[in-house]
């Protein structure tokens, strides 16, 4: 069979969320509606809310190597390790040269240079508290470089640049290198450690867009008609991708096969989003793979928690997804649940989704009390979960400067 018709299948994820640190405990949280927002202290901003991970940053690396990476390159190598080890593939038995690692991200190296010039000014701007380490620090590819140096994996090693759109990226581009045979194992997904950083909340609090309430987890609420903004959150999920071939070769467990996908940019605002480019990204992903929008079982939402974000998306949804009392299709978004973590959002939402295959539940979505007329869907699932036969998923990532990603999912059939 050509290349290009490889089946390309999830048979391990890892993944680090603010409700959990690992697919189980993630999603249980999911289930039972458990949000992992609380109040941080940020430096200039004071107190905010957001979504911080609790994993162990050394439990697959040194102290000594964290001491030297990133908050952002711990994620990874976190993530990595974990999803390997749920795949069952044992590195010593394979060619580390076809392995790829590809991360989306969205910004990368701010936290080391805002910590950096804080030091300097805190000692008369004295060069010499630069740290040394800096430079490969910051440098965009270090997440995956630092996931490379962890496993010593030789293979191409390196991120996708797609702002909130980039965890769906990393798995569309891992998808089309092991159609090309450029590798045979990838590890795929997104990586954020934004709530490390001030100036991320800053920006969007200058724009009127942070999600702000006394209780953290209120503050966020996309698509509720009190929303207020988005909440900054971190984490990771990378996925262990092959060709289904060598998946049931080694006779590997099987999450979900990826059937389809695209990418397209607005071209016509910086933030404002495009609701028509969203709805010809959405029906290209149908059209790759080979189906009509009822075939869609859950549609999981990008829902920020931004009004115009919300309003655009939910219109695009609406006017492609025949969603009358009778149809298939369910809606859910899990931003309610973890923040908006940035570029590893896609990837952890459609991890969160996964299970569905199993369990036949579509999960809820946070403190959704009184939907915003203008977001109005059928079939929304809202504080409580919903029973169902799941087959397919489809997963929104849209980012700023327009760039917008749609994956399809769907449950292994044979």
């Amino acid at each position: 069979m050509p290349s290009q018709f490889s089946r390309i299948v999830i048979t391990g994820v890892g993944l680090a969320a603010p409700n959990g640190n690992n697919l189980s405990e993630f999603r249980q949280a999911l289930l039972q509606n458990k949000s992992g927002i609380k109040h941080k202290e940020i430096r200039h901003m004071g107190k905010v809310a957001a979504g911080e991970c609790d994993f162990d940053e050394t439990k697959h690396q040194s102290r000594k190597a964290r001491r030297r990476g990133t908050r952002a390159g711990a994620t990874s190598i976190y993530c990595a390790n974990e999803s390997l080890l749920d795949s069952n593939i044992e590195l010593s038995m394979v060619d580390k040269s076809k392995i790829g690692i590809y991360l989306g991200i969205t910004e990368h190296g701010n936290v080391e240079t805002e910590n950096e010039v804080h030091l300097l000014y805190q000692n008369d701007l004295n060069t010499s508290f630069w740290s040394h380490h800096h430079n490969p620090r910051t440098v965009s590819n270090n997440p995956a470089g630092e996931v490379s140096l962890n496993l010593k994996v030789t293979g191409p090693a390196y991120t996708i640049g797609a702002a909130c759109a980039a965890g769906n990226m990393g798995l569309i581009h891992a998808c089309q290198m092991l159609r090309l045979h450029e590798v045979d194992i990838a590890l795929a997904g997104g990586v954020s450690e934004s709530t490390e950083t001030f100036g991320i909340f800053a920006a969007f609090g200058a724009q009127g867009a942070l999600g702000e309430h006394s209780n953290p987890e209120l503050a966020t609420r996309p698509l509720d008609i009190d929303r207020s903004g988005i909440v900054v959150s971190e984490g990771g999920a990378i996925f262990t991708l092959e060709r289904l071939e060598d998946a049931l070769k080694r006779g590997a467990k099987i999450y979900g096969e990826i059937i389809g996908y695209h990418v397209n940019s607005d071209a016509s605002d910086f933030v404002l989003p495009n609701s028509e480019r969203q709805k010809q990204c959405i029906s290209a992903a149908l059209k790759r793979a080979h189906l009509e929008a009822d075939d869609i079982d859950i549609v999981n939402l990008h829902a920020t928690g931004t009004v115009q974000g919300d309003i655009q998306e939910c219109q695009a949804v609406r006017e492609t997804f025949n969603l009358n009392p009778g149809s298939n299709t369910h809606i859910n978004f899990t931003k309610g649940l973890i923040g908006h973590a940035m570029g590893a959002a896609g990837a952890l939402e459609l991890a969160g989704n996964l299970p569905s295959f199993e369990d036949n539940f579509v999960h809820p979505t946070g403190y959704l009390n009184q939907i915003d007329e203008k977001c109005a869907l059928k079939n929304l699932v809202g504080k409580t979960k919903v029973q169902k036969k799941v087959n397919t998923i489809l997963n929104n990532s849209f980012g700023m400067l327009g760039i917008n990603s749609s994956l399809i999912v769907q449950k292994y059939r044979g």
